[in-house]
């Protein structure tokens, strides 16, 4: 593990971080799948198992320098800052497009996932009838995942906690959305809302969660990435293939919700084609931006990747 070294290498870890939260951010979208086309995802986990036994004895004995290489603290410390600042400020912006301009906001999600498809397939080192059975499971499940419908659960303590364990095992998968499975859950609009109107209390058992969560989570993840690599990278590879049906841009509500402050809410949703969408909404399907969005998010796919093989080259 290798900290920053540069000015410019810190700004472009940064940026990456800031990619992770804003995909973090969207259901349907992974802020792993950011950290593994850019190059960084190895280096990510092996910092985030790091935090031991052995780690919380450096602590102890106030051996701090030690402690910093150990965990690879610079680094993670840069590429947390940008996570952080993107999933705070732009929660709000992401509430604001997914009430006023949700065709467009998906279409960019749904062009970064398909890309993501082949970034992260190309990453196999050997096919054949096995990786493409691993692919298959792995859209399968994500299908599955998809179609599950959002309830309603409380907003106690341990449940806010056992909320962020879970999410955030998912956020570091390419291709399993953390914020999907906080909307499985019922707490993807009540999270958000409190990062936008800083509810601290709600944010420390949620960032306690987390920690717990991605801790254990991390060394199962690695030693499936060490041992499996090619079946495990075709599993979620395959993930994302079947997460795309959460990203769809063309979809009407099936089912509805009241939230907390009354305002009404999609639980169920069914993804119709752009003509389609037309006729039964009266709304206009924007097919031509929409595809120009998600170039757009495909692009950008493409030039994180390039960051990523320059910075390992």
């Amino acid at each position: 593990m290798s900290a920053p070294s540069s000015l410019m290498d810190r700004l472009i870890l940064f940026l990456k971080g800031v990619a992770m939260g804003a995909a973090d951010v969207v259901p349907g979208v992974s802020g792993g799948t950011i950290a593994f086309i850019t190059g960084i995802y190895d280096e990510l986990l092996n910092s985030i198992r790091s935090a031991n036994w052995k780690a919380l004895q450096l602590l102890l004995k106030g051996r701090f320098a030690e402690l910093s290489a150990h965990m690879n603290i610079p680094f993670l410390l840069v590429l947390g800052s940008g996570i952080a600042l993107s999933l705070l400020s732009l929660s709000k912006l992401v509430l604001y497009l997914m009430e006023h301009q949700p065709i467009l906001l998906w279409s960019f999600f749904f062009g970064l996932v398909l890309a993501s498809i082949w970034s992260v397939g190309k990453q196999i080192e050997r096919y054949g009838p096995r990786m493409v059975g691993f692919f298959g499971l792995g859209a399968v499940v994500a299908f599955w995942i998809t179609t599950v419908s959002p309830s309603q659960t409380p907003e106690t303590w341990w449940f806010i906690m056992m909320s962020g364990a879970i999410a955030i095992c998912a956020m570091i998968l390419p291709g399993i959305s953390g914020s999907f499975i906080l909307l499985l859950l019922g707490k993807y609009r009540f999270i958000l809302e409190s990062l936008n109107e800083f509810r601290l209390g709600v944010i420390l058992l949620f960032s306690v969660g987390m920690v717990a969560g991605i801790t254990s989570f991390s060394h199962l993840l690695h030693w499936l990435l060490q041992r499996h690599r090619n079946n495990t990278i075709a599993v979620l590879a395959g993930f994302m293939l079947g997460s795309l049906n959460k990203v769809w841009p063309w979809k009407v509500p099936i089912q509805t919700y009241l939230d907390s402050k009354g305002k009404v809410h999609a639980l169920t949703e069914r993804n119709l084609w752009p003509t389609r969408y037309e006729e039964i909404t009266g709304d206009p399907a924007e097919w031509g931006m929409a595809l120009m969005v998600a170039l757009l998010g495909a692009a950008l796919v493409l030039l994180l990747e390039r960051m990523g093989s320059r910075k390992s080259a």
